[in-house]
């Protein structure tokens, strides 16, 4: 890794590009692309993401991405087979230790379980309808109220005359 590293940081200086530019173009941090030219694997997290920001750098430097890809391949064959099986033990031990305390946690008693409050919406949703009701109700008697009477008075002093056949 540390060719590679070293491969990419020659490329980007006879490019004439800064770190903090090619950081700023890559939408990365600057200490990311410190920690590839400088063959820091321990600085990621995780590899793929390591993979493929290794990827995006070669590009943007105008590298084959298939070369770049390639010597990534190889460094991280390398870098995994180098595990020895008691590491991978060990690990495998650590995880399931931390499964079963995250299991132990899980089981509660009765007793001492913690019970969440329910909150009954059955009583906010009747209040509401009868708060809509009310309104509606007071509407309808206000404008029963204000209702002007019927004009009866153009009316008076017409005769009615019945028609009998």
């Amino acid at each position: 890794m540390k060719e590679l590293g070293y491969y990419l940081q020659d490329t980007r200086r006879s490019n004439g590009v800064s770190l903090e530019e090619a950081a700023s173009d890559l939408n990365v941090d600057v200490s990311y692309l410190e920690n590839i030219e400088s063959a820091n694997v321990r600085a990621f997290k995780d590899v793929y993401y390591m993979r493929e920001l290794v990827k995006e750098y070669a590009k943007y430097l105008g590298l084959s991405e298939e070369k770049i890809q390639d010597e990534f391949n190889d460094f991280l064959f390398e870098h995994t087979s180098k595990i020895s099986l008691d590491d991978i033990m060990e690990a495998k031990k650590k995880k399931e230790e931390e499964e079963r305390l995250e299991n132990i946690k899980k089981i509660q008693s009765p007793y001492t379980k913690e019970y969440k409050r329910k909150i009954k919406k059955l009583p906010f949703v009747l209040a509401g309808v009868i708060f809509l009701l009310a309104i509606i109700i007071s509407i309808v008697v206000i404008k029963t109220i204000n209702r002007e009477p019927a004009v009866t008075s153009e009316l008076k002093g017409v005769e009615v005359y019945e028609y009998t056949y």
